[in-house]
């Protein structure tokens, strides 16, 4: 093992890394803090699963073990992605020809990435623990882009192309805002737990994927109705649940930025819920299920990059217009042709964009000083600055999405045949279906 480490070391210093953990002076362990972000990181994990039943019951019966699968296998895509190279290329020192743009490999396979901490990102737990807290956020990201595409996507391609985004897209913006060396991160840009990381890179990245592949063969108005509703709210009450995890354990510690990142969470989501239902009534007269869903989601996504930062009164109101502008975005984007088949972008896109904008508005160093004052508090130029965090992740992740599915296409194709997207995917991708009753009813 030493002459590996050693030569890993050596590569990772040849392309302009620091000196790794295992060099550095030792600090203490605090066990409540280790367990705390341990228990944050399995219910971020849980997301993933919650995603897939989210995602399953709003696609066609035939369909529905594809959806899940496509999440599914991202778990364990991203997991191996994340020990080899991927955890190296978000947080390891900056390649020093473009310093705070590109991480280096020092990390490689997690040599020095051991059990003692690493005080450049949290002093009182394990290295390999924020290690796997931040794996389950590499792991949704993609999986989240999965909800633009289904129903129609090719499965071994949409492997490929897991692999290729979280190397190329996800490493890189992580890199740049939450690194050490991360430009975004130096210029100030706030994102607690991923509203630009996770949600505008996978938002954005969605809509370009649903784009490139083109509608479903019966992209329509009234064309596809979910299948199993309760599976959908039963995928929104696991991710409601995980999302504690997701923000709460961003503070990395068992203090008070936890217990205001948890009660922001629970705040802007129970106000994204309300919204969504009283915009519903106001423009239908009915209350939807699924809209109900849909403003949680909405109300989650956009507190997620302000939940340590903001007060829980900011946190109604950030959840509250967030749903209002995700209403607004899914409705627009059933006027188009864009086939965004499960609001990928609609929802945390333009929710994450949302919050990450009033981010600016209502933080406060009150709450807590590692962060900044924004727009209500005196400080205008923290709006700006998230609006250029938020125009430069949007407009990589764009780029780079387009780039590897066209690169995907030259190799294989990136969409099944007319023929299996009408039988369902299901059996042609996986063998397999559903429900095990026969008769035209297994295909709606």
């Amino acid at each position: 093992m030493r002459p590996l480490r050693l030569i890993l070391t050596t590569a990772g210093l040849l392309l302009g890394a620091a000196a790794p953990a295992w060099a550095q002076a030792p600090y203490s362990i605090n066990g409540s803090d280790t367990v705390f972000v341990l228990f944050s990181a399995a219910l971020v994990l849980l997301m993933t699963p919650g995603l897939a039943f989210f995602y399953a019951g709003m696609v066609k019966g035939k369909n529905v073990l594809n959806t899940i699968m496509l999440s599914f296998a991202t778990m364990a895509i991203v997991s191996i992605q994340w020990i080899a190279l991927g955890y190296s290329l978000s947080f390891a020192p900056g390649w020093s020809l473009a310093p705070g743009w590109f991480g280096t490999l020092p990390w490689l396979g997690l040599t020095g990435v051991g059990l003692e901490p690493n005080p450049a990102y949290s002093a009182t737990i394990p290295h390999m623990a924020f290690m796997i807290f931040q794996m389950m956020f590499a792991i949704i990201t993609p999986a989240l882009i999965s909800g633009s595409i289904v129903e129609r996507v090719k499965f071994t391609s949409f492997v490929v192309f897991v692999l290729l985004w979280s190397t190329f897209v996800y490493d890189t913006v992580a890199h740049w805002v939450w690194a050490t060396d991360g430009w975004l991160r130096a210029l100030g840009a706030l994102d607690f737990a991923g509203g630009t990381v996770v949600h505008v890179t996978a938002g954005v990245s969605g809509l370009v994927a649903a784009m490139v592949l083109g509608a479903r063969r019966d992209h329509g108005a009234g064309a596809h109705q979910p299948h199993n509703i309760p599976f959908v709210v039963l995928g929104a009450s696991l991710l409601w649940f995980g999302w504690f995890g997701f923000n709460a354990g961003s503070s990395l510690s068992i203090n008070g930025i936890a217990t205001l990142a948890f009660v922001t969470t629970h705040a802007a989501a129970s106000a994204g819920t309300l919204t969504w239902m009283v915009i519903e009534w106001w423009k239908t007269r009915n209350v939807t299920v699924i809209g109900a869903v849909s403003g949680t989601i909405s109300g989650l996504v956009a507190i997620t990059p302000a939940a340590g930062f903001v007060s829980p009164l900011a946190a109604l109101a950030i959840g509250a217009i967030s749903a209002a502008a995700c209403y607004t975005a899914c409705h627009w984007k059933n006027r188009s042709s864009i086939d965004d088949s499960l609001d990928a972008f609609t929802l945390h896109g333009a929710g994450g964009i949302i919050g990450a904008l009033l981010t600016g508005v209502f933080a406060s160093k009150s709450l807590n000083p590692a962060g900044a004052d924004g727009l209500l508090y005196g400080n205008p130029g923290l709006v700006v600055t998230q609006l250029v965090a938020v125009g430069a992740v949007a407009i990589f992740s764009a780029v780079g999405t387009f780039a590897i599915l066209k690169l995907i296409s030259l190799v294989k194709a990136l969409r099944v045949h007319d023929d299996v997207e009408a039988e369902g995917l299901d059996l042609h991708q996986h063998r397999s279906v559903g429900y095990a009753f026969t008769g035209p009813l297994r295909n709606e």
